[in-house]
């Protein structure tokens, strides 16, 4: 059976109740009710297991606030392409859209979205409660401009750790969990094949998968992003890192790797027929969770492992903002405040066990902390850590510049055929470096030559 992304967490179980006054919505909403009576907002996402839990609660909304929500969702690339293509002519179709990570930096550079600092500073807009701040660092980075205005709140982050689903092997070779690129390997020799298990397993993403390891290992994606956009991926440490990556793919994963979704390759941990794994957050919980899971008691959670030239974990957001072209963008504010509120963020891990959450308040609660203890094991604590990395340094502004979809295009080619040996690591790097350049031309960008 396929495991999609809306139902990956289907099955979770749930951990003890919050107190009963943090489900009640803020009373600011039932104030909004006779402004907004009979209003009715468009709003849209990729299919994402938060809100098929979240529009559940779509009535109690309504009621408090009088306005109806036509939510829709797709498939995460055509979200994305229908999404674009809606902000750059500036409709009106939609007033909540989803800020999508990889986009982000497009979508705000051009003016496409609001400025949703006019309804936070505006107490009548916003009670002090609902603490802006409270959004880590990392996940919200995304989600501003150059001058630190904010175009959209973060609801989910993803945070890149390490799982090893049969951590009993690596046990029984006398070895740990791996914290560096070497002792990954070593691992992997040690454990690969043993009891029909292959060491390791990916999806197919691998402009999100491969990242940190290229710059751990010393090289980059471009050469200063956001300022200077001159692609990075000719150079010999990113041929090296390739090459690496493309070792551990096909040396110690599972056949057929290479055609892996982000779904396939968790169920192939969860069947226990591949060990580790470094991904976000969200594909990890299953292991522990899931009730088809049969490595519920092996599983093992780590922050992923250190690179010669540090430590660079994936670290992503996906947000909510509001369209410039909106017409009801007070009333589009209502329901942004309301999904991503304390309380119903809160309500959401509570009742359905949702791991990806940015408030910290929620993070640091006893009962995040609970759904997230897994296997015994405090994985809660590696999400945060996680997350906050990426804010502190801004290492991830490589994939928040607006070419990025394109050269990620080009990255995800050129490992295939390094993995496939249809060109050694530094041609294929050499081939991914010319045609990026091609597409930023062609975008008319200037690039170092």
């Amino acid at each position: 059976m396929a495991f999609h992304r809306r139902r990956v967490l289907r099955g979770v179980v749930g951990a003890s109740a919050f107190s009963g006054a943090a489900l009640h919505a803020p009373a600011i909403l039932g104030q909004a009710r006779s402004r907004h009576a009979g209003t009715t907002i468009n709003a849209s996402c990729f299919q994402t297991t938060y809100f098929e839990y979240l529009k559940n609660y779509f009535p109690e909304f309504e009621e408090r606030t009088g306005i109806k929500v036509n939510f829709t969702m797709q498939a995460f690339p055509v979200y994305n392409q229908r999404t674009d293509l809606e902000l750059s002519t500036r409709g009106s179709a939609l007033d909540v859209v989803n800020v999508t990570f990889i986009y982000s930096g497009r979508w705000i550079g051009a003016g496409w979205l609001e400025n949703l600092d006019r309804f936070t500073k505006d107490a009548n807009a916003t009670p002090p409660d609902w603490d802006p701040a409270d959004f880590v660092a990392g996940p919200q980075s995304a989600m501003q401009n150059a001058k630190g205005e904010t175009f959209g709140y973060a609801w989910e982050g993803g945070a890149m750790i390490m799982s090893a689903s049969r951590f009993d092997l690596i046990e029984k070779a006398g070895l740990k969990m791996p914290t560096t690129f070497d002792e990954l390997t070593q691992v992997l020799d040690a454990v690969h094949g043993k009891d029909g298990v292959a060491g390791f397993t990916a999806d197919r993403l691998h402009h999100w998968n491969w990242i940190p390891y290229l710059m751990g290992q010393g090289g980059r994606v471009f050469k200063d992003p956001p300022d200077n956009l001159t692609p990075m991926l000719d150079t010999p440490a990113a041929a090296a890192s390739a090459a690496w990556y493309a070792n551990l793919l096909m040396k110690y994963g599972p056949d057929g790797i290479l055609s892996y979704s982000d779904d396939q390759a968790m169920r192939s941990q969860m069947s226990g027929r591949a060990n580790i794994r470094t991904q976000s957050i969200t594909w990890h919980v299953p292991l522990a969770k899931h009730a088809e899971s049969t490595v519920r008691d092996k599983v093992r959670y780590a922050v992923m492992p250190r690179g010669p030239q540090g430590d660079f974990p994936g670290s992503n957001s996906h947000g909510l903002g509001i369209p410039a072209g909106s017409r009801k963008k007070e009333a589009a504010w209502e329901f942004i405040k309301w999904a991503l509120s304390k309380e119903t963020m809160a309500r959401v891990v509570k009742e359905h066990g949702y791991p990806s959450v940015c408030r910290r308040s929620i993070i640091a609660s006893p009962t995040f902390k609970e759904v997230l203890t897994l296997n015994g094991q405090d994985v809660a604590s590696l999400f945060l850590q996680v997350l906050e990395l990426g804010g502190k340094t801004g290492y991830m502004k490589y994939r928040t510049v607006p070419v990025f979809p394109q050269v990620g295009d080009k990255i995800n080619k050129a490992i295939e055929r390094v993995a496939t040996k249809q060109q050694d690591a530094a041609a294929a790097m050499k081939q991914a470096q010319t045609e990026s350049i091609q597409d930023l031309q062609k975008a008319g960008l200037k690039v170092d030559l």
